[in-house]
């Protein structure tokens, strides 16, 4: 089983835009990823359709199971 969080922005135009990690460590908190999306809005290291992120939207974990069938 993997994990993503997903962390989902508005952009200055007011558009959503998602940046995915894989394999989050077990017990991540909802205040550390708080604190790593502010922290990517005020360094303004990622833009998206030509604008700044600028506002966080929500944050969640997405748990994902692969069964290899052959």
């Amino acid at each position: 089983m993997s994990k993503t969080l997903v962390m989902n922005f508005l952009n200055g135009n007011g558009e959503k835009a998602s940046i995915r990690l894989s394999d989050v460590k077990d017990g991540v908190t909802d205040v550390e990823v708080k604190a790593a999306m502010d922290v990517i809005i005020a360094q303004n290291i990622f833009e998206s359709k030509g604008a700044d992120l600028v506002q966080k939207d929500s944050a969640r974990i997405v748990d994902t199971a692969t069964t290899e069938l052959f």
